[in-house]
């Protein structure tokens, strides 16, 4: 059976293309998505700072959510200063070292702030230096409290040597001078201060932060590091600071319904040893991990719908166009099964030959991918990719499963017609078109328009998803109704045929009529790459839109300050800027990471997003259409919810929620607003009071200033601006809302999907067409035999392109008018989505000329083809 499964591939090369090409491509994208899954899972951050220590003790910066996939808190959180000593007296600690990063940038003689890998944390204290593995100490450390030493790459930037005098901005104070004492050479030293000055700055002498510090790390000696590990952790479970393995909703609950006051918990602490270390030294860079995986989730149920969909359409015309030889072998006493196997066998070693470079194209568009996403600064350059074989396993499997079923579903009819029927049947189609496909297909597209309504129900980032989903299944109905109605069509078109029409239009509409399995496949894999280019495209720009429409009508802010060189604006901004003339108000306004804790249906819901921290002043620069309560009310422990949240149950006004905020403290806070503007503004608001003391940085990002509009009041902001190293001035509105220029990164991610899925649509539907139009010489050597001419066959091709083209164009338009005109309802109060203007020609034009072309060129190759070697060929 193999052998004549080989032997049968070699004369059907052309229809076997399709088939190859839908593989290779298919195992590309598989196996890309599959390295940015593994790499999710498996890939590690570099210890970076912590390389020299071989445990570190810290809390938990991610959140375990049950079954799902753990959550990363990007926020640092506290470890008691206490245990820094008691760590020291382990049996194989050589050095405990209670490290503390806060904010600091120097600035050069010109007033500049010098940049640094990350300003939020450059600051430290000089005991930090036990942790570096083989560092370069150039002078002594720092002693007295204007006193200071600087990493080497800082010092070289800034044109700064031991000895010299610098100007340090730390932790929000105003600059200050400092004499440099020594300079670091080692990854990520930052500016390093007398260990009593960075407790001091630090704001862990008194505050909220007092007797704390970020972690401790713990050096040890050779071949203790598992013992050392493991004490510690009996240490800290004897003094009940373990992790908190409660992330119940019903425990959440029980903690609001105490006294309705304030309530936290703080994580609980963990021991992280070898590539651990990673995510603890850089705990939003550990995030980077999450999103892999997020990623990789959602890229691939669309892209095993669509290749599932390719694969299935190949086979089916390369199987099509062996219907007579299959019917002979049933003829001769083949077995259903056996022409079922047969088929497969042929599939399956075209597929064997084209999986390989599929793989190894696959690796290397992970590559190009996580390349984007380090430009776009949606990962950090520091977290690799891992590359392993089981991409290439999962990839093999999965697209030998979908090819064997696809090509035993192609022969399925063939193989069990009487062996009679199935010779008389192999010169044409079945007369009637499946009427259990169509209407399976009509009910697809009827659950399609069903899922349309979703963008109504629910205008959030979640709800424009099933515009493009919906797109997508209708697609499929449209190529399992296709039959019937492409059937219908021709009818139509024969019946209102003029008795003089001409020769090649006749034979067009009759080709139509009595091919209508074979015509609509194409029209429905055209029509799909109509759908999800514009679903997929006018999904996210009508997002973005909207997201646009409503930050800029909820910001009465003109300006904003900010200070990123600094890590946070420095402390006595807003109040200065508050005496400015011309300033009507000004309010500080940072965002942060909060996970939302709830019950739906009666079970646990855990749900991560971003949060604004604003104070009872926000309301004079913000308007987020507070439908109930008001923000004057965020004070304490209090927080403002969107009218999303406000829908789940006991998430109203007035009722207490659980929230974990960035650094893993669980709060349950009040709701005292309700606002609607989440898609701009995020669906939560934490007050300043509640999130003070839970961020890394402890500083204010921003602060939005609004002014009486006069030139007067723009030129005091900005003496104020640069009269302060480090702060920005800039618009709140930049005037380039909703161009694609200033596209936040995911939508950059989903375009280049759109632009990678296209091309292999586009490739894969030519060749589906290309081998289409390849099986069709005997039917032009018969027509030229009986005296068509060959410009009489170009013409009647062309007829059907152009058929196939306005039929591909018409259907996919019809599958995304109703999708992305309720879209369009929901999210812009329109009943047309945003987007550009060219997309939709660009997209016809498109489609008329993969039509056109790949049916012109193999019909001139048909035709220059001796009629009768045609033929004989076939036969």
């Amino acid at each position: 059976m193999l052998h004549l499964a080989v032997r049968m591939a070699g004369h059907r090369i052309t229809a076997l293309l399709a088939v190859a090409c839908a593989v290779l491509g298919g195992a590309a994208l598989i196996t890309g998505t599959g390295v940015m899954a593994e790499s999710g899972f498996r890939s590690q951050l570099p210890a970076g700072r912590l390389a020299g220590a071989e445990v570190v003790v810290s809390t938990e910066q991610s959140f375990d959510s049950g079954p799902d996939l753990p959550i990363a808190l990007p926020e640092r959180g506290k470890v008691p200063a206490e245990l820094v000593d008691e760590l020291a007296q382990l049996p194989g600690v050589t050095a405990a070292v209670g490290d503390i990063g806060f904010p600091a940038a120097l600035v050069d003689a010109d007033g500049r702030v010098v940049p640094t890998q990350d300003p939020r944390t450059a600051g430290h204290g000089w005991s930090s230096t036990k942790l570096f593995v083989d560092a370069k100490v150039d002078g002594s450390a720092p002693a007295g409290a204007r006193e200071v030493a600087l990493d080497s790459t800082t010092a070289t930037t800034a044109g700064v040597r031991v000895g010299d005098r610098v100007e340090v901005v730390a932790a929000g104070r105003i600059a200050a001078a400092y004499r440099v004492t020594a300079l670091v050479d080692a990854p990520d030293a930052g500016i390093l201060f007398a260990d009593p000055t960075a407790v001091r700055l630090s704001g862990r002498a008194d505050g909220e932060r007092a007797g704390t510090v970020d972690l401790v790390a713990l050096r040890t000696e050779p071949g203790t590091e598992a013992s050392v590990a493991a004490a510690a952790r009996e240490k800290i479970k004897d003094t009940g600071k373990g992790t908190n393995t409660n992330t119940s909703t019903d425990a959440g609950t029980d903690a609001a319904a105490g006294a309705g006051a304030d309530t936290e918990a703080a994580a609980g602490l963990i021991v992280s040893t070898g590539s651990e270390r990673g995510d603890i030294a850089s705990p939003g860079a550990g995030a980077a991990r999450s999103l892999l995986i997020l990623l990789a989730s959602s890229l691939g149920g669309i892209i095993m719908l669509i290749i599932g969909f390719v694969m299935a359409s190949a086979l089916a015309v390369s199987i099509g166009g062996q219907r007579r030889d299959l019917a002979l072998m049933r003829a001769v006493g083949a077995t259903p099964k056996q022409i079922r196997r047969l088929a497969a066998g042929q599939a399956s070693i075209i597929a064997a030959v084209a999986v390989v470079p599929g793989v190894g194209l696959g690796y290397l568009l992970a590559g190009q991918f996580r390349r984007m996403l380090v430009d776009r600064g949606v990962i950090p350059e520091a977290l690799p990719l891992t590359f392993s074989p089981l991409p290439a396993l999962a990839t093999v499997l999965l697209l030998g499963l979908a090819v064997q079923v696809s090509a035993r579903s192609a022969a399925w009819r063939t193989s069990r017609m009487p062996a009679t029927e199935a010779v008389a049947e192999s010169r044409s189609e079945p007369r009637t078109p499946s009427k259990m496909r169509a209407r399976f297909g009509l009910l697809l597209i009827v659950a399609a328009t069903t899922l349309s309504v979703v963008p109504l129900l629910s205008r959030t980032v979640l709800g424009a998803t099933a515009t493009s989903m919906a797109g997508i299944i209708g697609a499929i109905g449209l190529a399992l109704a296709g039959p019937a109605l492409v059937r219908g069509i021709g009818d139509a078109a024969g019946r209102r045929l003029r008795p003089g029409v001409s020769a090649p239009t006749w034979l067009a509409v009759s080709n139509i009529r009595g091919y209508a399995l074979r015509l609509s496949g194409v029209v429905s894999a055209l029509a799909m790459a109509v759908v999800f280019v514009l679903t997929y495209t006018l999904a996210q720009t009508t997002v973005m839109s909207a997201t646009t429409q409503d930050t800029r009508t909820g910001t009465l802010a003109q300006q904003r300050l900010t200070a990123p060189g600094l890590g946070g604006l420095p402390a006595g901004t807003l109040a200065a800027v508050t005496k400015t003339s011309g300033v009507e108000a000004a309010a500080p306004v940072s965002d942060t990471t909060v996970i939302r804790e709830y019950e739906q249906f009666g079970d646990p819901v855990v749900e991560s997003g971003s949060a604004m921290i604003l104070t009872p002043a926000a309301s004079g620069v913000l308007d987020l259409d507070v439908r109930d309560g008001s923000l004057a009310r965020l004070t304490g422990d209090t927080v403002a919810v969107s009218t999303e949240v406000a829908r789940s149950p006991g998430s109203g006004l007035g009722d207490r929620i659980t929230l974990v905020l960035g650094d893993g403290t669980r709060v349950s806070p009040k709701v005292v607003a309700v606002y609607d503007r989440a898609l701009g503004f995020g669906p939560l608001a934490l007050s300043h009071d509640l999130a003070a003391g839970h961020t890394t940085a402890g500083l204010d990002q921003s602060v939005l200033v609004r002014t009486d509009g006069s030139a007067a009041a723009q030129q005091a902001l900005t003496a104020l601006a640069a009269a302060r190293p480090g702060l920005t001035l800039a618009p709140t509105d930049t005037g380039s809302g909703g161009s694609l220029s200033d596209a936040p990164p995911e939508v950059w991610i989903n375009l280049a999907l759109i632009v990678v899925l296209l091309g292999y649509l586009l490739l894969s539907i030519a060749n589906k067409l290309v081998a289409t139009t390849a099986q069709r010489q005997g039917e032009i050597a018969t027509l030229r035999l009986n005296g068509t001419t060959p410009r009489q066959i170009l013409a009647m091709m062309r007829r059907e392109a152009a058929v196939i083209g306005a039929a591909a164009l018409t259907t996919g338009l019809l599958l995304s008018a109703v999708p992305l005109a309720l879209l369009g309802i929901g999210f812009l109060d329109r009943p047309w989505p945003a987007g550009p203007v060219w997309l939709l020609p660009a997209v016809a034009l498109t489609v008329i000329c993969t039509a056109f072309i790949t049916v012109e060129l193999p019909t001139r190759q048909a035709l220059r083809t001796a009629p009768a070697h045609a033929l004989s060929a076939r036969e």
